[in-house]
């Protein structure tokens, strides 16, 4: 089991979402970790929003990972955005992103942040992974998917 199915969950999963902007993304899912996880979605807004402003979470390939900081969080956590309409999101290729994995780490989080931001970069790194991604209608295909990822494969 990698480390990044055992952070969220098929409820955590935000499927052709219509959002439109990057910060459309930031409060559905600042809602999305309140209702599930009674996270405040302003709390969730402002931390992702803040990473951003240090540089873009956009990895290219219509991939973005926003994640952040969240005081008194006990355990990393995670959602999965797939839109409908590419966002702009800054990323290094210059195109706009459809595929986001949101992940917020307690605030003193640094081995495991830098983990699983290593395995996302090696999960969505892999096309065919991408392609599966973008094909899957169903949440709890989509999490099967992350669930049996294997970096050896």
């Amino acid at each position: 089991m990698n480390l990044i199915s055992k952070i969220f969950s098929p409820g955590n999963i935000l499927l052709d979402s219509e959002s439109t902007s990057k910060k459309r993304v930031f409060e559905r899912v600042g809602m999305l970790f309140e209702n599930e996880m009674q996270i405040g979605r302003s709390q969730v807004f402002d931390s992702l929003f803040a990473r951003e402003k240090l540089g873009s979470t956009g990895l290219g390939q219509g991939v973005a990972i926003p994640h952040g900081r969240i005081p008194k969080l006990r355990d990393a956590t995670a959602a999965f955005v797939r839109t409908t309409h590419p966002i702009p999101f800054d990323a290094p290729d210059g195109q706009p992103v459809t595929l986001i994995f949101v992940l917020l780490v307690p605030e003193l989080a640094t081995d495991l942040h830098l983990q699983l931001l290593g395995e996302l970069a090696q999960m969505f790194s892999d096309a065919q992974f991408r392609e599966r991604l973008t094909a899957c209608d169903d949440p709890a295909c989509i999490y099967q998917m992350f669930a049996e990822w294997d970096s050896a494969a």
